[in-house]
């Protein structure tokens, strides 16, 4: 007839209705339950009530983490949220709630169509120094770079394109430019923020590596790069998995975006938006593999070995250590 605990709601509100005029013998009978069962389950409905109420206040929290900045997070990152806010939840009961009150985890799917690089064949293509050893070197020494194009408005055709700058140790954005052409001049800019907001922290060593795209062939951008003391190195044509977790951060920005993506008309409403992306993801979004940190925050702990406190320790609460 149903779950044990449906059938004894239906028996307790036939008997609390008067209808039908049976007992609870010829109730339970019928329902094919016994009667211990049913009175077993009248006993405990305190503590039914007193476990659903905490559920609820343990959702609320799962809710706010799940919401926090606007960007939908898994299990993983909503456990690591409520972590930065000084509660300890474990996975099994996030999952647990999340299914109970069906609150459904953002899925990326896998792209078919990897977006391969824009090559140019020219005697300026410089060897691939990196062979995929993206964290090899530890913080500062490889850094990634790429171009994006990101749509707008209701006329098709219409992008914004973004060059970012990632640290692949540390997961850091550490310079990027959004421009509405593709010019070579905003990709120098990246590298020009990039010098301007961390030189110091980069070596002769250091590795900026992008695929065979124009603009990373062009004289400018070479120049730019021998003048900033920096190695440069690319993919091999056409190979995108040698530009890896930057094509993977791409896909997981534009994932995160994409609920926004729906409203925006203009350049300054897609700059806007990436703006706050960006900031949430060095600075709040947490990574699991980072020692659950924000890419910035993990930067620092790794400078020096002290891992930063909750962000709201007076409201550091222990939950969830069983499901």
């Amino acid at each position: 007839m149903g779950e044990p605990a449906a059938v004894f709601e239906i028996i307790h509100s036939s008997l609390r209705n008067r209808e039908p005029r049976l007992t609870v013998a010829e109730l339970c009978r019928i329902a094919g339950v016994s009667r211990s069962g049913y009175y077993n389950w009248v006993k405990t409905e305190a503590i039914r009530q007193a476990k659903e109420e905490a559920d609820r206040k343990d959702f609320a929290l799962i809710l706010e983490a799940y919401n926090f900045r606007g960007y939908k997070k898994g299990v993983r990152s909503i456990h690591m949220r409520l972590l930065r806010t000084g509660i300890h939840m474990n996975q099994k009961k996030i999952r647990r709630l999340m299914h109970k009150y069906n609150l459904k985890c953002p899925i990326r799917k896998a792209n078919p169509y990897r977006r391969m690089a824009k090559d140019m064949k020219t005697n300026r293509v410089a060897d691939n120094l990196l062979n995929r050893e993206f964290e090899a070197h530890g913080a500062r020494m490889v850094l990634l770079t790429d171009i994006t194009y990101i749509p707008y408005g209701e006329e098709t055709g219409v992008f914004a394109y973004l060059s970012t700058i990632l640290d692949a140790f540390t997961k850091e954005v550490l310079a990027y430019v959004l421009s509405p052409g593709l010019e070579v001049d905003f990709v120098l800019e990246t590298v020009q923020i990039l010098i301007r907001d961390h030189g110091i922290s980069l070596s002769a060593e250091t590795i900026i590596h992008s695929d065979q795209g124009c603009h990373y062939t062009s004289i400018k951008f070479i120049e730019i790069i021998n003048d900033s003391n920096l190695r440069q190195s690319m993919s091999r044509r056409g190979n995108c998995w040698d530009n890896a977790p930057q094509e993977s951060f791409f896909g997981h920005m534009k994932d995160e975006l994409k609920d926004k993506m729906k409203s925006w008309k203009t350049f300054e409403d897609v700059k806007r938006d990436v703006d706050d992306w960006m900031d949430y993801y060095n600075n709040d979004r947490c990574v699991w593999k980072l020692a659950k940190l924000p890419p910035k925050k993990y930067y620092e702990y790794l400078k020096t070995g002290i891992y930063p406190e909750a962000e709201k320790q007076d409201e550091a609460t222990s939950r969830g250590s069983a499901p």
